[in-house]
């Protein structure tokens, strides 16, 4: 229990270092130009050193992301539920899905902005 409390913390938690080593200066570039990202870079210096490494950092959160799903979709056991009438599982199973979805939207956002974006641009250039 304790350990898939940990692993959903972990999973959220490294979807949103993907969005924010990736994502948020690839929307900064594109909503408000390069002086945003300037502002950003040396506001936060560290997003250059961590944005090098973010093949790392997509795939241990990818890791970690299905690892959160295979422990909140699998069935799991109703004893608990039958216990205290079933209010208290449906809500904390509720919460972890949504939990979970969203980590999976951040994960795609950052993912979509950190490998998809430039090569689609460059394919409109083309025209």
């Amino acid at each position: 229990m304790f350990r898939e409390k940990v692993l959903r913390f972990f999973a959220l938690f490294s979807s949103t270092g993907t969005l924010l080593c990736c994502a948020l200066p690839a929307t900064l570039a594109a909503v408000a130009g390069g002086s945003a990202v300037a502002s950003l870079i040396s506001t936060f210096p560290l997003l250059i050193p961590i944005s090098r490494e973010k093949g790392w950092i997509f795939l241990i959160s990818g890791i970690l992301i299905i690892m959160s799903a295979v422990f909140t979709l699998r069935p799991q056991s109703k004893l608990v539920c039958t216990i205290n009438g079933g209010k208290t599982c449906e809500a904390a199973s509720g919460f972890s899905k949504f939990m979970l979805y969203l980590s999976v939207g951040i994960f795609l956002v950052g993912f979509f902005f950190a490998y998809l974006l430039t090569p689609i641009l460059r394919w409109i250039a083309t025209f």
